[in-house]
């Protein structure tokens, strides 16, 4: 097995909202080795040891809630304009609807929400924001929500959809020179870069799905994994009063540590970018500052369940730990010991309908 070596080897439990664990896992080695749980399943991690890397590299601005109040207050400056339009499908249990709404910048979003064709309403929501590259998609993809019993909304990541699943949502905005990707894409300045563009869109989406009649404004979870993961983290950060997060191998955490040990993905374009302009490291990471998911993290409340992969070189495992430990809120980590970036895969997806079930309390 190779490990990142911000990893401890011990494993750790999550804090619940009285101060104790949320779960317990048996299966920690003693000895100082991850060991897996009897069941097979995720080991958890104990918030009394002390990894090399637990705390992460990442430095806060000082400005950083000022930042951000005043983006989304810019964003609030605009009418959201939510449309849904019914998308004829041969499904028979579960409706479409192509979604458009305004966010930064007052640019069109477009999303999908999809919830039970049978459903008492109000019904609880769930916000997916996807990974790297990848778009909304086709109608009849993403059906595990609303066969659950939630509305759930897909949101179409702005300039992306190239890659994995389809997207059609422009990024009107210009930006200077980038590596090929996204990840540098107007890092001149924290104003300027893509992802203060798509974290307001996402913060809008969470406003939007609130503001359609058949949701429960109150009864609101947002999940993601890999770019999905960083961006529901931003989300937690920014949003009151949600109920639940699931943040499956986070992008976007402690941005300084792994742009210097992840192997794979997108990470390495910032590494690139850096190895032709050698003299802009600090503004580069001045930039990134303010979008790292550590600070986001401690400013959020709601539950949390987090995963990652001990081997996962896109998203180094270490800094999915960072951003657990800055969490503000009750908080699991289920840790896979022999996977990569796909940490638990559907594993995940059970804990999360266990985790939102509970939280969010769809009707039967």
């Amino acid at each position: 097995m190779t490990a990142d070596p911000g990893v401890d080897p011990r494993g750790r439990r999550g804090s619940g909202e009285d101060g104790g664990p949320m779960t317990a896992d048996p299966g920690v080695d003693p000895r100082g080795r991850r060991g897996s749980g009897e069941d097979g399943g995720p080991m958890t991690a104990d918030p009394g040891v002390e990894p090399r890397a637990r705390s992460g590299s990442y430095e806060e601005p000082g400005d950083f809630d000022d930042f951000w109040r005043t983006t989304l207050d810019e964003a609030a400056g605009h009418p959201l304009d939510l449309a849904l339009t019914p998308v004829a499908t041969p499904l028979r249990t579960v409706e479409v609807f192509d979604v458009s709404y305004r966010g930064f910048g007052g640019h069109p979003i477009r999303a999908w929400l999809r919830v039970p064709r049978h459903r008492e309403e109000p019904l609880p929501a769930v916000v997916q924001y996807h990974g790297y590259a990848s778009g909304r998609g086709h109608p009849l993809d993403d059906l595990l929500w609303p066969s659950a019993g939630y509305a759930h909304l897909l949101m179409d990541t702005r300039g992306q959809g190239g890659a994995y699943a389809g997207g059609v949502t422009p990024d009107p905005v210009g930006a200077g020179p980038a590596y090929p990707g996204f990840m540098t894409r107007g890092i001149a300045a924290p104003e300027t870069y893509f992802y203060r563009r798509v974290f307001t869109d996402a913060v809008r989406a969470v406003q939007a799905v609130r503001s359609a009649g058949m949701i429960d404004p109150a009864r609101v979870g947002v999940v993601g994994a890999s770019q999905g993961g960083g961006i529901a983290l931003a989300v937690a950060g920014l949003v009151p009063g949600l109920r639940a997060v699931h943040l499956q191998a986070p992008l976007l955490c402690d941005i300084p540590g792994a742009v210097r040990t992840a192997t794979d993905g997108p990470y390495q374009e910032i590494a690139g970018y850096l190895a032709t302009h050698r003299s802009e490291p600090r503004r580069t990471l001045a930039t990134l500052a303010y979008f790292d998911g550590i600070a986001f993290a401690r400013r959020a409340v709601a539950p949390a369940w987090f995963s990652t992969g001990l081997l996962d070189g896109v998203c180094p495992p270490s800094t999915a730990f960072a951003a657990f430990d800055a969490y503000g809120g009750p908080k699991e980590i289920a840790v896979w010991e022999y996977n990569g970036h796909e940490a638990g895969g559907p594993a995940d997806l059970e804990i999360a309908l266990a985790a939102f079930s509970a939280r969010l309390s769809p009707p039967a």
